[in-house]
This record gives structure tokens, sequence and C-alpha cells, in this order.
């Protein structure tokens, strides 16, 4: 009985030993489906960000993503598979290309930051995996997304880098090198995670280094030092979610 015993604790730990590496991809595939998985991708979600009204449509591979502006124009940005227009009053306005491209952006940033995680595996997103950390006690993986040119938006040579909890497949944090106007860093700390209908929300505390002379890989340790700068809270209000169903018109 006594070999018995010790032939099993040797199978139990050379088991453990072959368990599976979670590689960059495999992490972010899990915070998505974790976050709200197949259901983004037939989903109507409606927001208030800063007194401004956002709406997403996804169905069928078609997208919608909307920014309703609080004028007497009723002046709606809409960028779609096709690509952006500006409509007011019912009709579609005429923007030099400056413009479309401001638009977009600004449009298109809030929600993605909304939605998060889902879009980090679109086709000009490219992932590695850094070291594990701990912040406030809690183990994380730690991901860099960085993006092709051909894709990858205007400001395709962002750095990002997601903080993803080791339990439940959260993004607790987050953060990213940009460089237009002199560049800069901004990390984010999640808080108010809430489920609606199936999708992860969160709103985020916004903090920004005091120098840009940091080495933007060690942003989570002046973090946990408290040596970073609250600029911003990044609250979403007003969120209502309704899941369409697939093939429908």
């Amino acid at each position: 009985m006594k070999y018995l015993s010790l032939l099993f604790l040797i199978v139990l730990v050379a088991c453990k030993g072959e368990e599976k590496v979670l590689t960059a991809q495999d992490i972010i595939d899990k915070a998505i489906e974790n976050a709200g998985g197949e259901r983004y991708n037939n989903a109507e979600i409606t927001f208030t960000f800063r007194n401004i009204i956002y709406k997403s449509i996804r169905q069928n591979g078609q997208f919608s993503l909307q920014r309703i502006l609080p004028d007497t124009l009723n002046t709606t940005d809409i960028i779609t598979n096709t690509g952006f227009a500006r409509i007011q009053k019912n009709e579609k306005v005429q923007l030099p290309d400056s413009l479309v491209i401001r638009y977009s952006e600004s449009v298109n940033s809030v929600h993605y930051f909304m939605h998060l995680p889902y879009g980090l595996n679109d086709l000009a997103v490219k992932k590695r995996l850094l070291d594990p950390v701990t912040i406030k006690g809690k183990d994380y993986h730690k991901v860099e997304v960085t993006f092709e040119e051909e894709g990858g938006g205007v400001d395709f040579q962002d750095i990002f880098i997601y903080w993803i909890s080791k339990d439940d497949f959260t993004i607790d944090y987050l953060a990213y090198r940009f460089f237009t106007d002199q560049g800069g860093i901004r990390f984010r700390e999640s808080y108010n995670p809430r489920v609606i209908e199936g999708i992860r929300f969160a709103d985020y505390k916004n903090y920004r280094t005091q120098t840009t002379d940091v080495d933007f890989y060690r942003v989570d340790e002046l973090f946990e030092r408290g040596e970073l700068i609250e600029l911003s809270d990044i609250k979403k209000e007003k969120i209502n979610v309704k899941i369409l169903i697939p093939g429908s018109e």
C-alpha cells in the first residue's frame, strides 16, 4: 500500500509538471471569454460618457460605432465597416480629411476602451507575454500589445500593457505609451466592475507619470509606490445592453 501511494504521488507530480504554460494569446482569449465572449458579436450597447451618448451595434459581422452629440443639429458621428460619416439633421456632412481622421480616432478611442478586452484579437494586434507581477497582493499576467502599421490606425506606434488577473482573467490595470503631442504615459486602475446581459464593464481611475523619462515597462512599480499623479475619473453611465439574434435583420 505504501508503494501504491508513492506511485500515485509521482504520477500526480508528473501531471502537474505537464500543466500547459499559457501564452499571451491564451491569456487574451480567456480574458475576452470571461468578459462576454461571443455575446459581443451580436449586441447593441449604449452608454453615456462625459454627457455624450455613445452606441455600438455589432451583428452578423457588421458594426456601427456612434457618438451622439448634445447639440441642436442632432450631430451623430458614425464609424461602420465602410468608413466614417457625420450626420446633421439627417443629412451627411462633407468634411475635410483632417477632420475625418480626428473625429474617427476620437469615436473609436472611447468605444475601444469601453469594450475592452474585445478588440484585442483584431488582425493588426500583436501580443507579447512579459514577466508576471504582483500588484496589491494579487498575481497578474502582464501582456504587451502593439499594432501592425496596416490596420493599426493613426496611432499604431502606441504601446499598451494589460495586467490580467491570474485568478479570473479580468483586466484590472492597463497602461499605454503614446507619441502624439509630445507623448506621454497613462496608467489606468479599474473599479466598479459590473456585468450587464453577460458583458463585463468597468470604470477607471486615470493616472500619469511625473515625467516621461521613466521605464514604461515598470510603471506598475510606480503605481505601487504611489508615485503616479491622478488625472481623471473615466466613468461610463447609463449602460444599456441588448443582445441581438445572430442572422436576424
